[in-house]
């Protein structure tokens, strides 16, 4: 299974990262990474990461200007691609077909061929402009996913949190996680289950 990873400068690289180490463990999958400057600058900032460390975890990477590479390409096949996280300028490109650097055009190329195109949008709060924008890219076919944790498993550490939104993603993927937490009511939530205590 080949997966295009593309880390844009939004905050959140963590996500990126961390999406990258949980793929590596599967030998079937086939990582291409695809790091926006801005990532590789937001990278560092948040979690002292460079470059070479990112792409460490990607079996093949390639450069942002890279645009006749395979990635541009419909008639290389891959099986999905994932920005994470997604700058709000990467989303916004991808929306409106500006494919002027080898991320935004591999996310042209995946919606173009009918793929699976997860986008972790990282902004808040969103103006009417965004939200028209995530309505375009839903009706392209693409699944916004902002990283937007849940509580019910008791997160105890920000990457439990962190964990809770790439997990989702790996769902998506079809390549669950086996060690994901996932809702499980108590058997003593009550009569109407737990979906009573959250309504």
């Amino acid at each position: 299974m080949k997966i295009v990873v593309g880390v844009s400068g939004a905050s959140g690289s963590i996500y990126g990262w961390r999406l990258l180490e949980k793929l590596r463990r599967r030998p079937e999958v086939e990582i291409h990474l695809i790091l926006t400057r801005l990532g590789e600058r937001t990278a560092y900032l948040e979690m002292r990461k460079r470059a070479a460390d990112f792409r460490a975890l990607a079996h093949y990477w390639y450069p942002l200007e890279d645009v006749g590479c395979r990635l541009a390409s419909g008639s290389y096949p891959v099986d999905a691609m994932v920005v994470a996280p997604c700058s709000v300028h990467s989303m916004s490109a991808i929306a409106h077909g500006v494919t002027s650097n080898l991320l935004t055009r591999a996310a042209d190329v995946t919606l173009k061929e009918r793929r699976k195109l997860i986008l972790m949008v990282r902004e808040t709060p969103l103006h009417l402009g965004h939200l028209r924008t995530m309505v375009r890219l839903a009706e392209m076919g693409a699944i916004l996913v902002p990283p937007i944790p849940g509580f019910y498993h008791q997160p105890q550490t920000i990457m439990d949190l962190v964990d809770h939104s790439v997990d989702r993603v790996l769902d998506l993927l079809g390549l669950p996680d086996p060690e994901a937490k996932r809702w499980a009511p108590s058997p003593d939530a009550g009569a109407g289950g737990a979906g009573e205590e959250l309504s």
